[in-house]
């Protein structure tokens, strides 16, 4: 093993700092300076992974109050407030990653489907609820789930921020 790798299993973030340091030598010099290129490519590739991985998360987040609010009527009054702000935080944090990382919009279109029956499972669980109660299939597009104003019952133009 080089040293460049031992460093990398030893303290990653030390690791992180050296190999920044080497890859800007590198491009001042126009040179191949010793860059630990294979651990390099593979800790990017683990940064395009994690990124892929939150907005699957957020998605799913996002997608259970939508479906209470759409299918849980008894729950609204209580919920409402705690629903709103859960909708409005995973869009917008939905919308930066995909602003961020444009080339990112087909993998979320790709997981929605995956997603919304991860979360309609996860929404009869919190609702205490059979899983019947909410449809198979998604009652909202992807474009109507990142939507500040869907569903307009529960964000009134009014209240919108």
């Amino acid at each position: 093993m080089d040293r460049a790798s031992a460093a990398y299993d030893e303290d990653f973030y030390a690791w992180t700092q050296s190999q920044a340091a080497e890859l800007r030598r590198a491009g001042a010099e126009r040179n191949n300076a010793p860059v630990d290129w294979a651990n390099v490519a593979e800790e990017i590739e683990s940064m395009g992974r994690s990124q892929k991985s939150e907005i699957d998360s957020r998605l799913s987040v996002l997608l259970v109050p939508l479906l209470k609010w759409l299918c849980c009527p008894e729950l609204r009054e209580r919920c409402e407030r705690g629903w709103r702000l859960t909708i409005r935080e995973q869009r917008r944090k939905l919308l930066r990653e995909m602003k961020d990382s444009p080339s990112l919009r087909p993998f979320i279109a790709e997981i929605f489907d995956e997603s919304y029956q991860e979360a309609r499972l996860r929404a009869a669980v919190e609702a205490d609820v059979p899983d019947g109660q909410f449809p198979a299939e998604p009652p909202f597009t992807l474009d109507q789930a990142l939507d500040p104003a869907y569903p307009a019952a529960l964000f009134p133009p009014e209240g919108r921020a």
